[in-house]
């Protein structure tokens, strides 16, 4: 079972370092709960745009390699402005309430680009580009494409695409091997279930709908 600890969450991992992938499915491992019955990935952003692309090219290739967890958001069918406050309200009339990963692109400092930042709480899909849209996700992956701060919309559009796609790569890969890692652990544990018999009621699960300090 994997406790989610109650302290804040921020880490940020260079997708060019050294063991970034192997980092990133620590940090995914020890935070998002793989057990849970319910667990989704929202990957947001549109194909229009190269900087925006982050989320559907990682839920993608998420798709691609069939992993085992509902994935909302790729390449083929988007997960944007348009349908972004439609998917909420049905995630949220679920029997089963979700457990919502959120991944998308934003912006920031030049010293900043590159870096894949996870944390704690929910985040605001289209703040670079100060569109008002519901915040989503209960633990958040952000990826810095580009610089913010002027020109927000033209800047996502000209941001190379190689960058974009390497981001999603580092992501998806490292959310896969933190998924084979879970499984590993499990399969290691033979009583895991008898001891465990609800283990989701030990896991703290925040609600998605309500906004948090990203």
């Amino acid at each position: 079972m994997q406790n989610i600890p109650q302290e804040p969450l921020k880490m940020a991992v260079h997708h060019e370092e050294t063991g970034a992938v192997w980092r990133l499915s620590e940090l995914f491992l020890q935070h998002i709960p793989f057990e849970h019955d319910n667990l989704i990935f929202c990957c947001i952003g549109t194909d229009r745009s190269t900087g925006d692309a982050l989320g559907p090219l990682t839920g993608s290739i998420l798709t691609n390699s069939q992993f085992p967890y509902k994935i909302i958001g790729t390449l083929e069918k988007p997960l944007h402005a348009i349908n972004l406050a439609l998917t909420i309200e049905e995630l949220q009339q679920m029997k089963t309430y979700p457990f919502v990963v959120a991944i998308d692109a934003c912006l920031g400092r030049e010293k900043s680009i590159g870096q894949i930042i996870v944390q704690h709480g929910p985040l605001l899909p289209g703040k670079a580009v100060n569109k008002d849209l519901p915040p989503i996700g209960n633990i958040s992956i952000k990826g810095v494409v580009n610089v913010g701060g002027f020109m927000e919309m033209l800047v996502l559009q000209n941001t190379r695409l190689h960058v974009t796609y390497s981001m999603s790569n580092k992501i998806a890969r490292a959310l896969l091997l933190a998924y084979q890692r879970h499984s590993l652990k499990r399969k290691h544990k033979p009583n895991h279930h008898r001891n465990n018999r609800n283990s989701r009621e030990q896991i703290s699960y925040p609600n998605f709908g309500q906004s948090g300090n990203i």
